[in-house]
């Protein structure tokens, strides 16, 4: 379908935007009873939502750990802690079968105390000191906006006359143990217009925030501005990123003499470890009489380049096949993390005098998908890898650099995956574009019910995990997962994201279609058989295939989901994603987001298969409006279409394992009811 639809302009439902307005409330919770009353009532539902709050929490699942000096520091969420512990343990207890945890707060029991709905955000622990303090962030119901408090990690309580900042989108880091760099909202005119901190400033214990000293500020249409220390011993160094746009920043050394801006490109992803200054270019760089591609990574002498010199080392160098996903730091190593067309693999690099050593690492299984969960870059070599595919669970991995990997937790297999596979296929796109996906299902699915999954933007790579609730929900129900790589993504490094921005976003959309029509052509499913889900960016792929390929799909499920891609600007943090989509203030670049913005081609002249939107009224990210004013619209028009809005969740619509356990069942009922399960 080429053109869109002729919708007017004026927008009857901008009510709906008003998120905790009774009259949009209402009609929310009238919405849900209808959802419920559709969805919730059978004994697949609730054999859905057991199964699924089975896996949430299981006693079996690896609680993943964070080093923090001595300790390893982890939040667990199970059935009797449904808002969960923050609990630290040694390695040593670590390594048993069932370790002994010292329980540092109990949200549930600060939460009944307090009379509050808190949602742990994290903690940001004072390093280095012994990690006695930390700031620990709270949100309300889930929201990315929380509350910051001073907490004694010894004392297990929160500090007296401590460190403290109201509801906000804050950003807090320490500098030292009575000084932090604070980000927050100071009053009118000190956050941006996407939400988030304009200034930030340096606060020093025992004074009113009023009193803190402003480090810098940054304009209104930036995105964010963040300061932040790096402790490390020998290499003490302050920072300030302003971000101008979701993918630029310009980077500032903080000194006596004030701020020293760092002549790297204002697209590159910077790290810093130590002496070393890391470049990963997301556009073509010329420097030193030097031209360097995009997806490079180099590296050089941090104090060297302040200096003005430019002896860059090329660390990585990606093709056509292979991308630089992320790189981690140990005290003496890198590691890459890349992908070869979509499958990881890792490489140790070493600085050995003037050059790098390449070493294989160790350890990893060849044949799954491997992240790294932790390292230590203060003090050791030590590393921790998971290692998962679609069809088995997670192995976490200990050990370090040079030493080997040894296995040390294995979580539980939730589904039965024998006689399942996992194959990749590629589709070719409207322009001739090989595209890549997974399909994880029987080898002969004989055209059943197949899932079909994608996000198609912002750098995100979809690889291949192990999910306990959709082998559980769907594939060992019957059903086949696909999961598409598609232009938009990082999986194929910056070209194949940028390639699909902008005025080139139909091509995220074309390339999903063209992997829905290869499963059809492939006999892996039909079309009134083939459902699909997406979330946030995803949701808004959801809408365009709702409003421009709906002859391709028999059911959809759109959550947390931008629709409204004319004001998307204008609510919540809508303007931060202006570098991706485009202005639609600018009549140019309005005439390129029109035809896939979905609530802009709702028709009532065309037949859309059934559709389910989730989304919730805490999600102070993508704002709820986007999925209220769409149902609106197409219940208008009469249209198959349900919706579910939690009342707590944040941008993940859930904001605990109840929570997510009905959602799930919610989403999984839908499709098997509409694809005739």
């Amino acid at each position: 379908m080429d053109q869109a639809h002729d919708v007017a302009e004026a927008d009857p439902y901008q009510w709906l935007e008003d998120v905790t307005g009774q009259a949009a409330l209402d009609w929310a919770r009238d919405r849900n009873a209808e959802a419920l009353g559709e969805l919730s009532h059978g004994a697949r539902f609730e054999e859905l939502r057991t199964q699924i709050r089975q896996v949430l929490d299981s006693d079996d699942r690896i609680p993943y750990p964070r080093r923090r000096g001595a300790y390893l520091y982890n939040f667990w969420q199970d059935e009797t802690h449904p808002r969960g512990l923050w609990r630290r343990t040694t390695l040593e207890e670590y390594r048993q079968d069932q370790p002994g945890w010292e329980v540092l707060l109990d949200v549930d029991a600060l939460a009944e105390q307090e009379g509050e709905n808190w949602v742990w955000q994290g903690a940001t622990v004072l390093r280095p000191g012994g990690y006695r303090l930390a700031l620990v962030q709270l949100s309300r119901g889930g929201a990315d906006a929380s509350v910051v408090r001073e907490f004694d990690v010894a004392g297990h309580r929160f500090v007296e006359g401590g460190f403290s900042l109201a509801e906000a989108k804050s950003d807090a880091g320490w500098i030292d143990a009575d000084r932090i760099y604070v980000g927050t909202d100071f009053g009118p005119g000190s956050l941006t217009t996407s939400g988030y901190p304009r200034v930030v400033k340096e606060w020093h214990r025992g004074t009113p925030l009023s009193e803190a000293a402003v480090v810098y500020e940054g304009k209104p249409d930036d995105v964010s501005v963040v300061a932040f220390h790096d402790p490390t011993e020998g290499f003490e160094r302050d920072f300030v990123v302003r971000h101008t746009d979701f993918f630029s920043s310009e980077w500032y050394l903080r000194t006596g003499g004030g701020l020293v801006q760092l002549a790297v490109p204002e697209d590159a992803i910077v790290g810093v470890h130590r002496e070393w200054l890391l470049v990963h270019t997301r556009s073509e760089w010329a420097t030193g009489g030097a031209t360097y591609p995009a997806g490079v990574l180099l590296a050089t002498r941090f104090d060297a380049f302040l200096a003005g010199e430019r002896e860059l080392t090329v660390l990585f160098e990606p093709d056509a096949h292979t991308s630089l996903s992320y790189d981690a730091w140990t005290r003496h190593h890198l590691i890459l993390s890349t992908l070869h067309d979509v499958r990881s693999q890792l490489a140790v690099l070493t600085p050995d005098g003037g050059q790098w050593r390449r070493t294989a690492l160790a350890g990893v299984p060849e044949f799954a998908q491997t992240d790294i969960v932790g390292t230590d870059p203060d003090d050791s070599d030590e590393i921790w890898l998971a290692s998962s595919s679609f069809t088995q669970p997670d192995t976490l991995r200990y050990g370090h650099i040079g030493d080997g990997l040894d296995p040390l937790k294995q979580a539980p297999a939730f589904f039965d995956a024998a006689g399942l596979s996992t194959r990749q296929f590629f589709a070719t796109s409207a322009d001739g574009t090989a595209v890549p996906y997974f399909v994880v299902g029987p080898e002969d699915p004989a055209s059943g019910p197949a899932l079909l999954t994608g996000y198609g933007g912002f750098e995100v790579s979809l690889t291949p995990s192990y999910s306990g609730i959709i082998g559980r929900g769907w594939l060992a129900r019957g059903g086949t997962y696909v999961v598409a790589n598609l232009r938009g993504g990082g999986e194929y490094g910056p070209g194949w994201h940028l390639s699909a921005t902008k005025e080139h976003r139909h091509r995220v959309y074309e390339d999903f279609a063209a992997v829905a029509e290869d499963l059809v052509t492939r006999g892996i499913t039909t079309r009134e058989r083939l459902g699909i889900e997406g979330g946030s960016n995803g949701g808004l792929l959801m809408g365009v295939m709702l409003t421009r390929y709906p002859q391709l799909f028999g059911a959809i499920v759109s959550q947390v989901p931008l629709l409204d891609m004319r004001r998307y600007h204008e609510l919540l943090a809508g303007a931060s994603w202006m570098a991706e989509y485009g202005d639609p203030r600018e009549p140019a670049e309005w005439d390129y987001l029109r035809p896939f913005s979905p609530y802009h081609n709702a028709s009532a002249a065309q037949q859309y298969p059934p559709v389910l939107f989730i989304t919730s009224t805490r999600d102070d990210r993508v704002h709820p409006g986007h999925a209220r004013k769409m149902v609106a619209l197409l219940r208008a028009q009469g249209h198959d279409v349900s919706y579910y809005e939690n009342i707590e969740g944040g941008h993940g619509a859930a904001a605990d394992n109840e929570q997510r356990a009905l959602k799930w069942a919610l989403v999984l009922e839908f499709l098997w009811q509409k694809l005739g399960g």
